[in-house]
């Protein structure tokens, strides 16, 4: 028996070791100027709040055992100490004095976001992120990209072998090392935060304001964060990847991006004519990116959180009222719904997905809604 407890033991310890070993305790290692102040300032408060626990508890544990009651030590009456109190007064104000100037100091450059050489707008959406490219003239939109059947249970054994499990994005932020980034953040919706912690970056993006930050990549490599502040249903689902890459390789992917944009401004132009079956295909992808993850793959929604659109009465109603709906989102009881609008989506995007969504699944309208028909309803 006791043979046993000690393989079970050596077992146990063996298990802790190795957790400990792959564990990370404290902040990831810093990756630029600011990330290193932030981590430079988390250690030395780090050491003091030791230093104070140490000085604090020690006290108190040795006059708990040397003045104890039952070795003949009586409490020691008095009320006030005039040197005790100034004593027990200046010692925590220099101490707060010696954490507050470099706090300070880091905070101050952390808000200098002048001279940027490079500045991305980061708009949160429920749950993606949109980038604009303000001197690139580049946008896009960046979504999870973690396969559905890993993240609905289906596929445990992907999942487990991810080390990008929830952190994997379709579009990267690509930014260039050792240039100054500003990033301006602001939100579609609801209150979201572009956080990514080795670049020592978080910010609030909150509807109707305008807030930056900025960063500069020590070297290349691919950043990893996500969305900090609760934002709803999918907030753990809007991951932030940023790829810091040299100068020479990030001129050469603006050169890919404008080229893909100029062929997908042809591919939607306005005047082009749409088939029924174009427009479901086109329908489908932006389905994927947008839409899935309430409404579901099948369909059948979420009972009692979000509906079905398979045999939904406003999916195979009148085209204008489902228009209207993407358009505006859903007020009850003059309340916004979860359904909120998606005007930001292009008329092609729209029109796509509403003819996806009528023509897929128990729905067979056999109706097309082309691009003028949601352009005619935007107010």
């Amino acid at each position: 028996m006791t043979s046993k407890l000690a393989r079970l033991f050596a077992a146990a310890t063996a298990l802790l070791a190795s957790g400990i070993a792959g564990a990370q305790y404290n902040l990831q290692p810093p990756q630029t100027i600011i990330a290193r102040e932030i981590y430079d300032l988390h250690s030395l408060i780090m050491w003091i709040i030791l230093g104070i626990f140490i000085v604090v508890f020690g006290a108190m544990t040795y006059s708990i055992i040397r003045h104890r009651k039952s070795v003949g030590h009586k409490a020691e009456q008095f009320h006030e100490n005039t040197t005790v109190e100034i004593i027990w007064t200046v010692i925590p104000f220099l101490i707060l004095i010696g954490m507050a100037y470099p706090a300070t100091k880091t905070v101050i450059a952390m808000k200098d976001t002048s001279s940027p050489d490079l500045t991305i707008k980061a708009t949160g959406y429920q749950w993606k992120w949109g980038y604009d490219y303000l001197q690139e003239g580049i946008s896009f939109y960046s979504n999870l990209s973690t396969p559905r059947d890993q993240i609905d249970g289906g596929n445990a054994q992907a999942r487990k072998n991810n080390p990008n499990y929830l952190l994997e994005v379709d579009n990267h932020v690509v930014v260039p090392v050792g240039k100054k980034v500003r990033i301006i953040t602001t939100a579609n919706d609801v209150i979201h935060a572009w956080w990514v912690p080795a670049l020592g970056i978080k910010q609030d993006a909150i509807p109707g304001f305008v807030r930056d930050t900025w960063f500069k990549a020590d070297k290349p490599g691919i950043y990893r964060g996500q969305c900090a502040e609760l934002c709803g249903k999918d907030h753990g689902f809007m991951p932030i990847v940023v790829e810091a890459v040299e100068p020479q390789k990030y001129a050469a992917w603006v050169k890919d991006q404008k080229e893909k944009t100029a062929k997908a401004a042809v591919a939607d132009a306005p005047g082009k004519p749409w088939t029924l079956e174009d427009l479901r295909a086109r329908g489908e992808k932006t389905y994927t990116a947008n839409c899935v993850a309430c409404h579901q793959a099948t369909g059948m929604g979420v009972p009692g959180a979000f509906p079905a659109l398979s045999g939904s009465k406003v999916v195979t109603g009148p085209k204008d009222t489902q228009i209207k709906v993407l358009l505006n989102g859903v007020v009850k009881d003059g309340k916004p719904t979860a359904m909120l609008s998606f005007k930001h989506l292009s008329d092609v995007e729209l029109a796509a997905v509403i003819t996806y969504t009528r023509n897929n699944w128990n729905n067979k309208t056999g109706d097309a809604v082309m691009p003028a028909d949601v352009k005619a309803l935007r107010k």
